[in-house]
């Protein structure tokens, strides 16, 4: 049981494969936690599907981006009474039964609890060796650059109080794919938030494809440099001090 309601928000767009697995499975998961689909217009009736699964669903009329995506359903959270957002993908790539790990990281004192795949026990074994270099490459950079004591600041699977969004001012905000995270995470550091890293086993999608491209990667890490240089020209307070939880 958390702290305050959660809510569950997956971003979705062609994911007719996907979308009743996540939620089935949610149910199971966490049957305290309401889930809200935050569809972009998917031509496959991912929404409808949704639905007729009983999660509660904002349809968007296009692709509009991870973060757009996330920013709204942040907001249908806060406006709906929610003390606590969770961001999961909706391709299993996440999984469901670790939504009440993070959940009990939050109850036991975290403003954010990440997924994370690069402390102890976590792992991302369906990725070949390139990519799980270049992922750790692009989150070391991150760390060094933003003075980040996160080691996994790209996680995307993430269980957050509505009080530090509401503190992050996510009007500001407006990156998308990585930069979000990255961007959100070195915001709730300079914020002074308690974060915690809960090791997570990230599994490749099997339905459907990948929308993640290269070039938001590279728009990423030229926005982690643009903020490093920044930050070392104007001095700000180091970050919190980061808490990472067993894999028990």
């Amino acid at each position: 049981m958390t702290i305050a309601p959660a809510l569950v928000v997956v971003p979705t767009y062609q994911e007719a494969d996907n979308i009743e697995r996540v939620l089935e499975r949610l149910r199971v998961a966490a049957p305290d936690a309401g889930v809200l689909v935050v569809d972009d217009a998917s031509p496959d009736g991912t929404a409808d599907l949704a639905e007729a699964r009983g999660a509660h669903v904002l349809r968007r009329p296009g692709k509009a981006g991870l973060g757009s995506a996330y920013r709204a359903g942040f907001e249908w959270a806060r406006v709906n009474g929610f003390g606590v957002a969770v961001e999961m993908d909706a391709d299993l790539s996440h999984d469901p039964d670790d939504v009440p790990r993070l959940l009990a990281a939050v109850d036991d004192g975290a403003d954010l609890a990440i997924g994370s795949r690069y402390v102890p026990g976590g792992a991302t074994p369906d990725w070949p060796r390139r990519r799980r270099l270049l992922s750790r490459v692009g989150n070391r950079y991150a760390g060094r650059m933003l003075r980040l004591r996160v080691r996994d600041a790209t996680a995307g699977f993430r269980a957050w109080r509505m009080d530090l969004l509401d503190a992050i001012d996510l009007d500001q905000v407006t990156t998308d794919g990585y930069g979000f995270q990255i961007d959100l995470t070195y915001r709730a550091s300079r914020l002074g938030a308690q974060i915690a890293e809960v090791p997570i086993v990230f599994s490749d999608r099997r339905y459907g494809t990948s929308k993640m491209s290269g070039g938001i990667i590279l728009e990423a890490l030229r926005l982690v440099t643009r903020w490093g240089v920044r930050d070392r020209i104007m001095p700000s307070r180091p970050g919190p001090a980061v808490a990472t939880t067993s894999t028990g």
